[in-house]
């Protein structure tokens, strides 16, 4: 095959492989209710203590990586050299994640997954026509429709949850979620362009976990289990919904836009609404099928974007600054 047309061919498969990438964060994400129902089983633990526990058994995990794989130093130089940005994704990451549990306690499941899943892909469509300086295409406009609609259809009909004691506080609490989680995704885009997924992942999830649990210790509550199911449990939370999900969000970030990114992460609902069916008894209705085939339409539609880089990482915008790589 002529080397061009290998190269044409490889331009286009990379960022299909990272939207892959992310399609399979957000899958392991949806298995992290089915998780959490297991541990609340098994162990009398808050759902904040049990986001402190994946989110420091992540940071564990990933730093065990860096070491194993001699890339620890590349964190260090990593916050030294970005310690703005880097320690801003990791506490936003933290504080979805523990936005989105408050949510749930006030509002429920249903309503608070809508809510700040919904937010991210529009949000972050509208910040990409402020860019741009002009409106979405049609192509762009039905990719966000067919998301939140696929949401709405999935989570709705899916009897994930009844509306909580707080709806005001919860739906609020949700809009901060899904605000956190975009502008998380949308200041760690460039920094996964220019920094290797392990060492930014690192990074970020050890901040979030410094941020996490003082939060814990201070809801009260019992803070540990000698459940063996719950621990088992917790480290596949940690090792598997979180650092290998987030590393992959970040590798795949490398040739993706944070905007199609956040559709693609709308795998997580899908899944977690089959997960639901499989294994709690929780019956998928037609309504909640055609919704799982909107989100796989708005996510294929992604694939259809002009994406910010053709292989590989991006140039550095700051040349003459010193590039992070493991």
């Amino acid at each position: 095959m002529p080397t061009s047309l290998r190269s044409g061919r490889s331009s286009r498969l990379v960022p299909h492989a990272g939207l892959l990438q992310i399609c399979v964060a957000g899958v392991l994400w949806g298995t992290g209710g089915l998780a959490v129902q297991v541990i609340r089983d098994h162990a009398d633990l808050s759902a904040t203590t049990i986001s402190a526990y994946r989110t420091t058994i992540a940071a564990i995990v990933l730093v065990v990586a860096c070491v194993l794989t001699r890339q620890l130093a590349a964190v260090r130089r990593l916050l030294a050299a970005r310690p703005g940005p880097t320690v801003f994704v990791g506490l936003a990451t933290a504080a979805y994640q523990a936005l989105y549990f408050a949510s749930v306690v006030w509002v429920g499941v249903t309503v608070s997954t809508v809510v700040s899943l919904g937010v991210a892909p529009l949000a972050l469509t509208i910040r990409d026509a402020v860019q741009r300086r002009r409106g979405p295409d049609l192509v762009e406009a039905l990719t966000v429709f067919a998301a939140l609609a696929g949401l709405v259809l999935v989570t709705g009909t899916a009897g994930l949850g009844e509306t909580g004691p707080h709806p005001v506080l919860g739906v609020l609490a949700a809009l901060a979620s899904g605000s956190a989680y975009a502008i998380a995704t949308a200041v760690g885009e460039p920094l996964a362009r220019s920094t290797a997924p392990l060492v930014l992942t690192t990074a970020a999830t050890s901040v979030g976990a410094c941020g996490l649990v003082p939060v814990a210790l201070l809801t009260g509550g019992p803070l540990t289990t000698s459940d063996p199911v719950a621990l088992l449990t917790l480290l596949y939370l940690g090792a598997l919904t979180f650092a290998l999900a987030y590393a992959l969000l970040y590798a795949g970030l490398r040739t993706t836009s944070s905007s199609a990114a956040v559709v693609a992460t709308l795998c997580e609902p899908v899944t977690a609404a089959v997960a639901a069916a499989a294994f709690l008894g929780e019956r998928l209705t037609a309504l909640g099928v055609l919704g799982i085939v909107l989100v796989v339409a708005a996510i294929a539609g992604t694939a259809r974007e002009r994406h910010p880089v053709g292989a590989g990482p991006v140039a550095d915008p700051d040349p003459g600054r010193p590039r992070v790589a493991g």
